[in-house]
C-alpha cells in the first residue's frame, strides 16, 4: 500500500480522498496546500501540510502525490500544480475505479482521476492528468492528450482527438473523427460534429420558457 498526499483541501480532494479510502491500494496520509490558501491545519482528519516545504516532512522518496484539483482555467491551475510536484520529485498516482470497464491495452498517465461507470474502448490512449468523471463513452481509437477535464456521461465517439486543456459538459457529444482543439470549451449538451478551434466555445441552443404552466399541458 503506497502513502500519498493529496493537494487540495476543496470538493475534489474530499471526494478522491474518499475513493483512495475504499477503492484502492494507497492510503492517504496528508493533504497540501500553497501557504497562501492555508487556513487550517488538518481536513478530513488529517494534517494540511504547505506545498512550499512539503518535502521535508513527506520526502517524495516514501510518498507519493496526487494532485485533487479541479478544471479551473480550463485545467492550468491542475497542470501548473502538476508539474511543481514533479519537480520536487513526487511520482503522481491515479486512481481508476474498480467499476471502470477498461479494455484499452494501452496504460493511462499519470495522476488520472477515473470514476465508476466509465467505458474505455480498445486503441483508447489516455494522457496525463486526465480526470473523467462517472459514466463516460471513449470510443476505440481516440486520444485524450494531458491536462483535460471530461463531465458525466459524455459520448466521445470513435478515432477523436482531445487536445490539451479541454473541459467537456456533461450529456455532450463527439461526432466520429472529431477534433477538439487546445483549450476549447464544450458546454453541457452540445453536439460536436466538426473539429474545433482553439479556445474555441461550443454551447447547443437556449432551452425556453413557454408561455404557459404545466397544468396546462396533458401528459
Amino acid at each position: 500500500m503506497a502513502k500519498i498526499i493529496l493537494f487540495g483541501t476543496g470538493d475534489i480532494a474530499q471526494i478522491a480522498n474518499y475513493y483512495f479510502d475504499i477503492d484502492s491500494e494507497h492510503e492517504v496520509v496528508a493533504f497540501t496546500l500553497d501557504r497562501d490558501y492555508l487556513t487550517e491545519g488538518s481536513f478530513e482528519g488529517k494534517p494540511v501540510i504547505v506545498f512550499e516545504d512539503i518535502e521535508k516532512t513527506y520526502s517524495p522518496s516514501e510518498y507519493k502525490m496526487f494532485i485533487a484539483l479541479s478544471y479551473s482555467q480550463m485545467n492550468k491551475i491542475r497542470e501548473e500544480k502538476y508539474f511543481e510536484a514533479k519537480k520536487k520529485g513526487y511520482e503522481l498516482v491515479s486512481y481508476i475505479s474498480s467499476k471502470c470497464t477498461y479494455v484499452s491495452q494501452f496504460k493511462h498517465g499519470d495522476n488520472c482521476f477515473i470514476f465508476e461507470d466509465n467505458t474505455i474502448q480498445p486503441f483508447v490512449k489516455i494522457g496525463n492528468n486526465i480526470t473523467l468523471w462517472s459514466g463516460n463513452h471513449i470510443g476505440h481509437h481516440s486520444i485524450i492528450e494531458d491536462h483535460n477535464f471530461i463531465s458525466s456521461h459524455v459520448v466521445i465517439s470513435g478515432h477523436c482527438i482531445v487536445k490539451a486543456n479541454c473541459f467537456i459538459g456533461v450529456n455532450s457529444t463527439l461526432a466520429h473523427k472529431v477534433t477538439l482543439a487546445e483549450e476549447t470549451l464544450v458546454g453541457a449538451g452540445a453536439v460536436i460534429s466538426k473539429s474545433t478551434t482553439k479556445g474555441g466555445i461550443y454551447v447547443p441552443p437556449r432551452t425556453v420558457k413557454l408561455n404557459k404552466t404545466s397544468d396546462q399541458v396533458k401528459l
